[in-house]
């Protein structure tokens, strides 16, 4: 039998400059969208200059970077009634990406979401040494992450926020033709997305976004494929109960495993277990609530995180995990607006640092993910569209994820991926 498990995270950020009208508050250009077949697989990133990079900024870069994790799952739970998955580390790439260029109140209310450090001295080095460190070779698992501007070929962008961009992200920009070519450039962009994503992403950018009126189009990726440290056998596996809510249950597909060697917590509120991927570096961790799902959402932050974690120790517990397979597609526009940056999807906006002109805004962000979690492991993708336009002895103890749960995909202390499990059985 097959104990190997493998786990794959991809996630792809994109923000589309371009000239054209303001799209409605909320509106987005979803939809399926055929493209060309995607390249081989990349292969390593340049490494970016860190030498400026201190540990005081990288841990000011990663409390940010989880800070936005926790705001963004809150807001977009408000809507969403089932599961959520997203990548926190994809839309701060590409979101810290255009905040290079946003200036005056635009640049305030970004920042107050993004939470990243003001100083550039600070923020521009940190993201370079945590790009590094996802890129970095010979490790026991793979992780990658890559940045990329589109520019239109008769377009200027100032010189000042590409060298900022190419220095800090790994961002160099590619000249396409969208004015006299724009499905082209289209299809080359999702092309580059499917790429870096193994083709866990295709399709990203629908037909119809990018147009005449397109300028710039700046692309994230970060995909992750590795093994469980403590694999489960699949001969285990059987059909049990999971409790949507306390009057709905469905029948899943439960993972389990005996006693086995954890680090876990728990308090009056959750349990938390994390289990470790190959490498040590790597884990996933669930937060499994005792109260209800909504109370422990409202208790999640960046400090209760930190504060549960900080709890652990080894246990020895039976582990019951469902298999779940699920993919979510999401229009941002309101959900960013909402937590704080409403002023860069209006005609109010100042992206001035990118052209010099006060011409640009977000017209739309577009975010969908897909995760499945079974025996031989976890494979998970996702993308990100920014539409940017013109104008001792313990008791005993098991940990059963039979009911919702939240999960988080880390590298050490930063969050990768993020998501919530509802219904295991729901494929949407």
């Amino acid at each position: 039998m097959d104990k190997r498990i493998f786990i794959v995270m991809a996630m792809v950020a994109v923000i589309i400059v371009g000239a054209a009208i303001l799209m409605p508050k909320g509106t987005s250009p979803l939809g399926p969208s055929p493209g060309p077949s995607p390249g081989p697989s990349p292969g390593p990133q340049q490494m970016l200059n860190e030498s400026q990079a201190t540990e005081a900024g990288v841990d000011a870069l990663i409390s940010a970077n989880n800070g936005f994790a926790m705001d963004f799952y809150k807001e977009v739970s408000k809507t969403e009634n089932g599961n959520v998955f997203f990548s926190p580390w994809s839309l701060e790439s590409a979101l810290s990406m255009t905040y290079e260029g946003a200036r005056g109140q635009t640049a305030d209310e970004m920042l107050s979401v993004l939470k990243v450090p003001a100083d550039l001295n600070v923020r521009g080095p940190a993201f370079a040494s945590l790009f590094n460190g996802i890129n970095a070779p010979g490790k026991a698992y793979t992780l990658s992450t890559a940045n990329a501007l589109w520019v239109e070929k008769t377009y200027g962008l100032l010189e000042n926020y590409t060298k900022t961009v190419g220095e800090y992200y790994g961002g160099g920009t590619k000249s396409v033709d969208f004015v006299n070519d724009a499905e082209d450039s289209r299809q080359t962009i999702n092309s580059w997305v499917a790429q870096q994503t193994r083709d866990k992403i295709k399709d990203l950018i629908p037909q119809g976004v990018i147009d005449a009126m397109t300028r710039l189009v700046l692309t994230n990726a970060v995909y992750f494929n590795g093994t469980w440290e403590i694999q489960f056998d699949k001969s285990r596996t059987q059909e049990a109960d999971f409790r949507k809510s306390p009057a709905e249950t469905v029948k899943a597909q439960m993972m389990s495993m005996g006693d086995t060697s954890f680090n876990y917590s728990e308090n009056d509120m959750l349990q938390l277990l994390e289990m470790p991927y190959s490498g040590g570096e790597l884990s996933m961790v669930i937060l499994l609530p005792k109260v209800s799902l909504t109370e422990a959402e409202a208790a999640l932050s960046e400090e209760s995180l930190k504060s549960w974690r900080a709890a652990e120790s080894e246990r020895e517990l039976p582990v019951y995990i469902p298999k779940f397979k699920f993919e979510k597609k999401y229009g941002l526009n309101d959900v960013l607006s909402e937590m704080g940056m409403p002023t860069a999807f209006s005609g109010a906006a100042d992206f001035s640092g990118m052209d010099g002109t006060h011409d640009l805004f977000i017209g739309a962000v577009i975010h969908q993910a897909y995760v499945d979690v079974n025996e031989k492991g976890t494979e998970a993708a996702a993308a990100t569209a920014v539409v940017m336009e013109l104008t001792a002895v313990m008791p005993t103890v098991e940990f059963r994820a039979d009911h919702p749960f939240i999960f988080l995909i880390m590298k050490g202390d930063q969050v990768l991926f993020m998501g919530r499990v509802v219904d295991p059985t729901q494929a949407n």
